[in-house]
């Protein structure tokens, strides 16, 4: 198969992304930035969305391990709270261990000055703990709070085009790792 019809293959097939909404608290933002983060995997041919929240993570009827097993990649939406993310999402996280193994993990991250980056910055060295691949493309929301606007959207444009990078890296680890796992098992 020619490498132009590889593309075209893969272009076609979908990759099952789960966004995790990363904040169980009263009166939470996550739902607003999540929502329009799941708008923006949801208009893709190339994604199979399960958006799952924390503060009903088996809101489905499945329990969050096999939610986060049946994905080929994750993204994390995801507060910082006091220079850190929520300690339910370390919860959830440390729940599970080979259901992260050798998934690609992206971050829609959102709080103040610092737009959740810190939060980012700790995530990935729990997931390279847990052998899973964060990708380099961040959304990120500083001073989350005026960045959208009554209907749910941000107010810079900018936003969608910072989604779509992470969403075509997610799509490229999601398709190249599946692959990987399909041809040989994990070695860690």
């Amino acid at each position: 198969m020619s490498s132009a019809a590889a593309r075209h293959e893969r272009r076609n097939d979908q990759y099952r992304l789960a966004v995790v909404l990363g904040s169980v608290r009263e009166g939470r933002f996550v739902t607003t930035v999540g929502d329009w983060f799941a708008r923006q995997a949801g208009r893709r041919d190339d994604v199979k969305l399960d958006v799952i929240d924390l503060a009903r993570p088996d809101g489905d009827g499945r329990p969050f391990g096999e939610r986060i097993d049946a994905a080929d990649a994750v993204v994390l939406v995801v507060p910082e709270y006091n220079h850190s993310f929520p300690g339910p999402l370390k919860t959830a996280i440390d729940s599970l261990k080979p259901e992260w193994r050798t998934k690609p993990v992206g971050f829609v991250s959102y709080g103040g000055r610092g737009g959740g980056l810190r939060a980012v910055e700790q995530l990935r060295l729990v997931f390279a703990e847990l052998h899973a691949v964060t990708v380099r493309e961040v959304v990120s929301f500083h001073d989350a709070w005026s960045e959208f606007g009554p209907d749910g959207e941000p107010v810079d444009a900018t936003a969608a085009r910072a989604a779509d990078g992470l969403l075509d890296q997610l799509a490229w680890w999601a398709f190249a790792l599946r692959r990987a796992r399909e041809d040989a098992p994990y070695p860690g």
